[in-house]
């Protein structure tokens, strides 16, 4: 019985973020209620905030719900510092070159993730272009901040591993791995942005691996 109220409780917080990612795509953030919420969702009130604190905090995990993935590209375990299995037949890795490809593939795959993942789409949508940063999301902004600030991390890390490696690369004083990063995170957050505002309007997949590789290239580091 325990175990069947469980499921409940959690089918209906599933319910309730699923219909946070419809009308915070039809409405905006701010526009939506919670009342609203619960109604789309058949629940009351009250369920609302026994799974979730405020508006913020619902936001917040329908963003887990689809970020997660997207930042596996990016963990220890499987993303930029992930390590392959040692092979004492396999030839030696140039550790900036694999380094720099791991950047490139964790890019296209998030690229990819966005195309071809309705959800991962309505729900990016909604934290790119249906938020106002008012005083009751403010928890979301710092949302927003931190995962930034995580992506800059792993990004500049690997630009370090690979200037430093690389002659072409760290044969350039003027490189400096914290700006790269900076660069190319507004890179690829510029082109997601105008391809939700207008999917039609080019191939995200296509012109994302064109820009990053052109400018990995223009850092010198590139192939």
């Amino acid at each position: 019985m325990a175990r069947r109220t469980k499921e409940e409780a959690q089918e209906t917080r599933n319910h309730l973020l699923d219909a946070a990612e419809h009308l915070f795509q039809a409405q905006g953030v701010s526009r939506t209620s919670l009342q609203d919420i619960a109604r789309r969702a058949g629940a009351t009130r009250g369920a609302v905030y026994w799974h979730f604190k405020d508006k913020a905090d619902l936001f917040n995990a329908m963003m887990d719900r689809i970020t997660l993935p997207m930042e596996e590209a990016f963990s220890p375990e499987t993303g930029l510092d992930a390590q392959p299995t040692p092979n004492s037949e396999a030839p030696p890795v140039d550790s900036g070159a694999q380094a720099l490809e791991q950047i490139r593939q964790a890019m296209l795959s998030i690229l990819n993730l966005i195309v071809s993942d309705p959800q991962t789409r309505r729900v990016l949508e909604v934290a790119t272009h249906k938020v106002e940063y008012v005083e009751d999301l403010l928890a979301v902004r710092q949302r927003h901040l931190n995962v930034r600030s995580g992506f800059l991390l792993r990004v500049e890390q690997s630009l370090q591993t690979t200037l430093a490696t690389q002659p072409q690369a760290s044969a350039n004083p003027q490189l400096s791995p914290v700006m790269a990063a900076q660069g190319l995170h507004a890179l690829i957050d510029g082109l997601v942005q105008n391809w939700l505002l207008d999917p039609q309007a080019f191939d995200l997949l296509e012109v994302g691996q064109y820009s990053i590789d052109v400018y990995l290239k223009g850092l010198g580091i590139g192939q």
